[in-house]
């Protein structure tokens, strides 16, 4: 391994990488799974606005005033850009309902969306312009995940926060057509605002650490296009972003050479509105609920056999709230056992934890951490009280490669999510979302997602 002062120029790399990106030259697929991104954030965005964690944060920051130039999704209101990134990356966490990619183990669109398209509304930039750039944040937050895993992560952070502020500045720059140099003193400045801590998954802090990512890369762009100044090699210099943050430097992960859709194109969307680390073992609950048509009182015992890093993501052994119960493996698998909805995000209540018949099947339930288990497969095994034995095992960290179905699922996702709030106006907007591209702007689009 390098020396911190021998270590490569990847934040410069990156920075040139992202810079030279322009919507003319994105594959098919990196272009088709942004605008699915687009479409899922909205999804999840519009309904998570009325979350009492959203509710609070929003009357604390638009009680100071702000210049009304970007919108809040799922509401009538708006404000400054700042404020704007800020509300909207919570709302689009509070639900816990959105995308992600394990390069960075944690939600790309989340952190870079928000603050870009408040740019956007502001500067009237085209969406083509928002894709291109979207792209280019994405690529740049998984890839800055990857020069820092697993350590990261495993250390406590929260890398939608912390690897998606760096990502989030990499998107904002390049709306802004800031050069490489430029460009890389933004993430010096995201990098020293970086900050996220897995200890808060369960509370309110781990929506807003989405809001903060987003504000955190969007002031940075605005600031070194300012000239504020940063160092230009913050993610890899000496008591930098990578030597404090983890124990893990793999530059070579994070400068591979590779297409423009290597990472986006396995993006992963959620069907499912709890932690991604508990679909694995819902699936093959799911899946096994069909095989066996065994009802949960004949349920005796439950093994689930899981990856050594949902231990300390997931493993709320008996969560008391709604918010908790996301978190919990025990508690999902029970859910999906007994035929409890696992999409609805009506589902996740306070009242649910105490549920006579999910918390039988929780406690019951056996964990097992297996090492050469991938991040997000699980093998669920059940034995009923005639002896039978059922098992199921679902790998959720494999991408969908269809994405006319992927396409079709995501819309299914925006319509029950969105007609709850919007009604009769949320297939405009979907379909706006699904034609996202062109020279129009975004102005006519966060018009149509604002609640009445």
């Amino acid at each position: 391994m390098n020396t911190p002062n021998e270590r490569p120029p990847v934040t410069r790399w990156l920075a040139e990488r992202a810079c030279a990106i322009r919507y003319e030259d994105l594959p098919e697929t990196a272009v088709t799974v942004a605008r699915q991104c687009i479409l899922d954030w909205f999804a999840v965005t519009i309904p998570g606005f009325s979350e009492p964690a959203v509710r609070i944060l929003s009357e604390e920051v638009l009680s100071d005033g702000a210049r009304p130039v970007a919108s809040l999704a799922g509401s009538p209101s708006r404000t400054s850009v700042l404020n704007a990134a800020l509300i909207n990356g919570t709302a689009s966490h509070a639900i816990d309902y959105d995308d992600v990619n394990m390069a960075i183990i944690g939600h790309p669109t989340v952190a870079i969306l928000p603050g870009l398209l408040a740019l956007a509304e502001e500067t009237g930039a085209s969406q083509d312009d928002v894709i291109a750039a979207f792209v280019a944040g994405y690529d740049v937050a998984c890839r800055t995940g990857a020069l820092m895993s697993p350590g990261h992560y495993g250390h406590g952070f929260h890398a939608t926060s912390t690897v998606g502020s760096v990502g989030a500045a990499a998107a904002c720059a390049h709306l802004m057509g800031l050069d490489a140099e430029t460009t890389a003193i933004a993430y010096g400045i995201a990098a020293t605002k970086a900050s996220g801590l897995k200890s808060m998954f369960g509370t309110m802090c781990k929506p807003m650490h989405a809001g903060m990512a987003a504000r955190n890369g969007l002031m940075a762009a605005r600031l070194a296009a300012k000239g504020f100044t940063s160092r230009p090699d913050a993610l890899e210099c000496e008591q930098g972003l990578a030597a404090t943050q983890s124990v893990d430097f793999n530059p070579g992960e994070a400068m591979k050479e590779a297409g423009l859709d290597h990472h986006i194109a396995n993006n992963l969307f959620k069907y499912h509105a709890a932690c991604y680390l508990t679909h694995g073992a819902i699936e093959a609950a799911q899946a096994i609920r069909s095989q066996s048509a065994a009802s949960s009182n004949a349920i005796q015992s439950i093994v689930m056999r899981v990856p050594p890093v949902a231990d300390r993501v997931c493993n709320l052994p008996k969560p008391s709230t709604g918010l908790e119960a996301k978190f919990s493996l025990r508690l999902t698998v029970a859910m999906a056992l007994a035929g409890r909805e696992t999409a609805a995000i009506s589902t996740y209540t306070d009242d649910l934890t105490r549920d006579p018949e999910l918390v039988r099947l929780r406690d019951m339930a056996q964990i097992e951490f297996v090492d050469t288990l991938p991040e997000a497969k699980a093998e669920v095994t059940i034995t009923t009280e005639a002896g039978q034995r059922y098992s199921a095992t679902h790998d959720a960290g494999l991408a969908d490669s269809d994405l006319d179905r992927q396409g079709g699922k995501l819309a299914q996702k925006f319509d029950a999510l969105v007609e709850p709030v919007l009604g009769a106006r949320a297939s405009g907007l979907r379909g706006a979302l699904t034609a996202f591209g062109g020279g129009a702007n975004v102005s006519k689009i966060m018009e149509m997602a604002g609640a009445a």
